[in-house]
């Protein structure tokens, strides 16, 4: 018995509707909008337009607090060799300058091979819209340390207006996950910068949340740094209530900072990975002492105190 050819195409056409031709498959590509950018308005936000460097702002919302100076020369090798695959996305403001949306790491390794043009999305954005795409793109792409997602998620709630709910299907997370990861914000400011930098873990973490007395929170954070201890042993000291003999703090309870300080010491956290300690005299007095891991963090800190200087 014969079989009658049906062909591919009538195959597909009776699965899918009518197929339109090749050509018309292919997505042609946008290009560039050749022109000056002072007064050109892009026709939509498929337009890319060519944007002069220097016209270009940092995204005063940027959550995130340091960029690895290593992977930003590696993406600058990258961009020499490719050139910039994906554009950045800016908004256009009032001052006729752009703010960065997304792509600040892209911006920084184009300025670092010393390009004068780099090609981005025009989108209308008001602060609120900016601040939210901002945070959800940075943490999706998950590689925020634990305390910057904390701190997200939080700007999310303070200055978003989210609920738990609505963060969590904007981040794509459960809502168990947002709810543990903003109890992180809880911890005493040592024990946040100890699990930011990776002294302890995000289980250790977890399991300091398990304590009450912020006190015993550090200490019990001090020896798991000192001794190397493992969450399971960390969980047993929890359970137990009690500090290693050699991490049990003496009859002199040292005096507390003023808020101020704590409020600068998380502030420069945020910039600086390494320990920074005051001194301070009952008086007012003392000193303050910055570490720094490389020119990056300082670079970091600088753009952070010019922009907020404009």
């Amino acid at each position: 018995m014969s079989v009658k050819n049906r062909g591919l195409g009538k195959g597909l056409e009776a699965l899918m509707g009518s197929v339109p031709a090749a050509a018309d498959l292919l997505r042609k590509p946008v290009g560039y909008i050749n022109k000056q950018v002072a007064g050109t308005a892009p026709a939509s936000d498929a337009d890319i337009l060519r944007i002069p460097m220097d016209m270009v702002d940092a995204n005063p919302f940027q959550p995130r607090m340091n960029f690895d100076l290593v992977a930003l020369e590696e993406l600058a090798a990258s961009i020499r060799s490719l050139g910039l695959i994906q554009p950045i996305t800016v908004r256009r403001v009032s001052s006729g300058r752009y703010q960065i949306i997304s792509g600040e790491r892209r911006f920084r390794a184009c300025r670092m091979n010393g390009m004068s043009l780099i090609p981005a999305y025009v989108k209308e954005s008001d602060d609120q819209g900016m601040l939210e795409m901002a945070i959800v793109e940075n943490i999706q792409r998950q590689d925020l340390d634990p305390i910057e997602q904390a701190l997200s998620f939080q700007r999310l709630i303070d200055e978003c207006g989210l609920t738990q709910e609505q963060m969590s299907d904007r981040v794509g997370k459960k809502r168990a996950t947002v709810a543990n990861t903003l109890r992180l914000l809880k911890l005493p400011l040592k024990v946040q910068h100890d699990l930011k930098v990776g002294l302890i873990s995000t289980g250790h973490a977890k399991a300091l949340l398990g304590v009450d007395d912020p006190a015993l929170q550090q200490q019990l954070c001090d020896a798991t740094v000192s001794k190397g201890l493992s969450v399971r042993e960390l969980e047993a000291l929890v359970r137990e209530g009690r500090i290693p003999a050699a991490q049990k703090p003496s009859a002199e309870v040292k005096e507390q900072l003023p808020e101020q300080y704590n409020r600068l010491l998380s502030c420069m956290g945020r910039y600086f990975s390494r320990d920074i300690s005051v001194k301070r005299s009952a008086a007012g007095k003392g000193s303050l002492t910055v570490r720094f891991n490389s020119d990056s963090e300082v670079e970091a800190f600088l753009e952070a105190l010019e922009q907020a200087g404009r």
